[in-house]
């Protein structure tokens, strides 16, 4: 359930140089900007869309335990070669139900920020690559008016990782699903009886699955202090536990972006991995 804000910081932090190849000089903070274009359906299997141009700090940094960087943003409290385990975070903007035809009228769909607990178990490992598995679950608060517990999701994916060889592009492949408990999906997908409309009647929310997901990303470096990406994903909603909602009107979906992340300062301390 990754939108605006959450999938243009993704995608600056995966344009950084992977772990995945031996890359241990790498220094230890980074400060610099972000910017781009992002587009994604405004839900999972809403038929409405959602895009913005946006700039926002970016700020690095590669500690022992807390750390921001192509991974994510986190603690790391354990690491070896074949398993890391963190604790991170992640947010995604708004979103006014207005702008929204099947939810006119409903309340918005507030900041989310979710954290939790993710393992990642590297399963085969090459000079310049690795495949892994992510197994994140996360509880999901909402800023809006006061702070809300609105659930928890589980979106385990298996990833394969390229780091640069000497071209100056890095990527990555990658599959996997999200489900989510009734309490988030109702967030989503759940139409109380005060917001039945005659095209939208009362509907109750499951738990289970949300989406399937597919996608790629490519980053290429420009220069020392610039870098340019781009990603595309394909979303999967046709076994939604939840695609008899009124307010789920497609099978599938696609998120699209392109941005650039610009260095301005990096320390002369070398991160210790």
């Amino acid at each position: 359930m990754l939108d605006f804000m959450r999938a243009l910081l993704c995608g600056a932090l995966l344009a950084l140089p992977s772990a995945a190849a031996a890359q241990q000089d790498r220094p230890l903070w980074e400060i610099g900007v972000v910017g781009g274009a992002v587009s994604t359906p405004a839900y999972p299997g809403a038929d409405d869309r959602s895009s913005r141009l946006l700039v926002l700090p970016a700020p690095i940094y590669r500690g022992k335990i807390f750390r921001s960087d192509e991974s994510g943003i986190g603690a790391r409290l354990f690491r070896s070669d074949r398993a890391e385990f963190d604790v991170g975070f992640a947010a995604s903007l708004p979103s006014r139900s207005d702008d929204v035809d099947a939810r006119a009228g409903m309340p918005d769909l507030g900041t989310l920020v979710e954290f939790g607990p993710r393992l990642k178990l590297t399963l085969l490992r090459r000079e310049f690559s690795r495949l892994r598995l992510d197994l994140p679950l996360r509880t999901v608060i909402e800023g809006r008016g006061g702070l809300r517990n609105q659930g928890w999701n589980f979106a385990p994916r298996l990833v394969y990782e390229m780091a640069d060889s000497g071209t100056g592009w890095n990527g990555d492949l990658h599959v996997g699903f999200v489900a989510a408990n009734e309490k988030l999906n109702s967030y989503f997908y759940e139409v109380r009886p005060e917001f039945a409309t005659a095209q939208r009647p009362a509907y109750d929310a499951k738990k289970g699955l949300v989406l399937v997901r597919a996608g790629g990303f490519a980053a290429r470096k420009i220069s020392p202090d610039v870098r340019v990406f781009g990603y595309l994903w394909y979303e999967n909603y046709a076994r939604s536990a939840n695609e008899e909602s009124p307010l789920f009107r497609k099978n599938s979906g696609a998120s699209a972006g392109i941005g650039f992340m610009w260095t301005l300062a990096r320390s002369s301390r070398r991160a210790n991995d």
